[in-house]
């Protein structure tokens, strides 16, 4: 298999599991929270009040599923996305500039792992005895996961937008673009 079509088949994957969490998988915690938005689609953070007015209003079962069944995804879901950035970043951008971009893609998924740390310990805890520090850890995690996704998205989006300009100018001057 080409290494382009192995791309698309990561991308494909990816968003077939970033679907399903998103879809499927935190819906459900949400509803189990009688609405509360889930520690996951909190990007920007969280406070202790937030994250303990959301552990309150979780159910037992809302509880069990968010560390079994969502955790299980969303420990799949970063592999899958660091490898697709990985491989993105490989096919797209000269060799010097892998030395920022897979040090990035790693953050992306360890940011992502230690979130999901973070937040089990949340979900373990008394919600009436939340560790001040705990919660601000965990909401740290989510917003480092969240920045350093974000660029890396940015920066695979910017590095294929170029790659077609490239393809696109040569073409144009009679230089098969293949």
């Amino acid at each position: 298999m080409q290494r382009s079509s192995l791309f698309w088949v990561l991308f494909a994957a990816t968003g077939v599991l970033y679907l399903v969490i998103v879809g499927w998988s935190l819906p459900r915690i949400a509803s189990e929270a009688g609405g509360a938005t889930p520690f996951d689609l909190r990007p920007m953070g969280y406070d202790y009040d937030e994250a303990q007015g959301f552990l309150i209003a979780l159910s037992e079962v809302g509880r069990d599923y968010y560390l079994r069944t969502q955790h299980r995804l969303d420990w799949i879901y970063p592999a899958f996305l660091g490898a697709t950035f990985a491989l993105g970043y490989f096919l797209l951008f000269r060799r010097v500039f892998l030395w920022l971009l897979i040090p990035l893609t790693i953050c992306v998924v360890g940011f992502d792992w230690l979130e999901n740390l973070a937040v089990a310990e949340l979900l373990k805890a008394n919600p009436n005895a939340l560790d001040p520090d705990k919660v601000a850890e965990a909401s740290r995690w989510s917003l480092l996961k969240s920045l350093a996704t974000t660029l890396a998205w940015i920066l695979l989006l910017t590095g294929g937008v170029l790659q077609l300009l490239r393809k696109r100018r040569r073409g144009e001057n009679g230089i098969d673009a293949k």
